[in-house]
């Protein structure tokens, strides 16, 4: 359980680092839309994978907490700069 605590303190480390990097990958290169989350979890991964001398983690757990950093990355810069107007349904 304890290891599972420090994945998700790691993931939400890498996120803004993840965030920054996709962020500039975007306005540098043209990229489809449906392509950003994938890259996201790409450059999640690698940097995981890279990330050996600053934790104690796994390959395995750094691997994970790479991808989640990936997917909440996207995720963070959808919930900020991009707000839905209207959200409720009408009927």
């Amino acid at each position: 359980m304890e290891e599972l605590n420090i994945v998700l303190a790691f993931a939400s480390t890498l996120s803004l680092i993840i965030l920054a990097l996709v962020q500039a990958l975007k306005t540098a290169v043209a990229i489809p839309k449906n392509l950003i989350p994938v890259i996201g979890i790409v450059i999640g991964v690698g940097i995981g994978a890279a990330a050996y001398p600053f934790t104690e983690l796994g390959l395995v757990p750094r691997l994970w907490a790479g991808g989640l950093a990936g997917l909440s990355a996207t995720g963070l810069f959808e919930l900020a700069f991009n707000p839905k107007v209207g959200t409720s349904k009408s009927i």
